[in-house]
């Protein structure tokens, strides 16, 4: 019998010897999907007797079993793909958002020029192109004398009361407001009329 040597030259087990090891040694591990179908068909031997599901059984179970697999992993891509496209258009609004809102002083100074009679001619096709494109981009502009006061998109810098008012209403837009979509950048400055406070 002829024995391997090593890379020192010393001779290595016989080779009959290796083989009976690797045959003895302990089984290997199962998948846990393998494992599945050993308890569902019975393969793992419970002493009990019970007769084995046939092959086309055990073909049915597995292609159920991969079918589930299957329809999660596409629940899964789906709710993926619903959750880039939601955070695409969440950075995009804010990209906007955060342009826009570098954008309005140059409103408020175009807006100043033109109650001074200043934005004539040439100036005046660029300040209307220029507010044709941003409210193509969603900018819109907010403030109306006579609107309901709300705090949450108005900012009162003066208060009066009048017998005139019902309820608190901007009673003059001393600023006005800007919003894109859902995103407030900069409330409505205003004058707020008031009731009369009562006995």
């Amino acid at each position: 019998m002829s024995r391997r040597t090593d890379i020192r030259g010393r001779p290595g087990a016989p080779l009959e010897i290796v083989r009976e090891v690797r045959d003895s040694g302990p089984p290997a591990a199962l998948s846990p999907r393998a494992a599945r179908r050993e308890e569902r068909t019975g393969r793992a031997g419970d002493g009990s007797g019970a007769p084995r599901p046939s092959r086309e059984e055990e073909l049915r179970a597995e292609l159920r079993e991969l079918t589930a697999d299957l329809q999660r992993l596409k629940a899964e891509y789906d709710n993926y793909r619903k959750r880039v496209r939601r955070d695409r258009l969440a950075v995009r609004e804010i990209a906007v958002a955060n342009v826009l809102g570098r954008l309005l002083p140059v409103l408020d100074a175009l807006a100043g020029a033109a109650e001074q009679g200043e934005v004539t001619g040439g100036f005046e096709r660029v300040s209307q192109a220029l507010q044709t494109e941003l409210a193509a981009l969603g900018l819109q502009r907010f403030g109306t004398v006579g609107d309901p006061f709300d705090p949450l998109v108005h900012e009162a810098v003066l208060c009066s009361r009048t017998a005139k008012a019902e309820r608190s209403t901007c009673a003059a837009i001393l600023r006005p407001g800007y919003r894109v979509g859902d995103h407030l950048l900069r409330p409505a400055q205003v004058a707020v009329a008031e009731p009369p406070a009562g006995p």
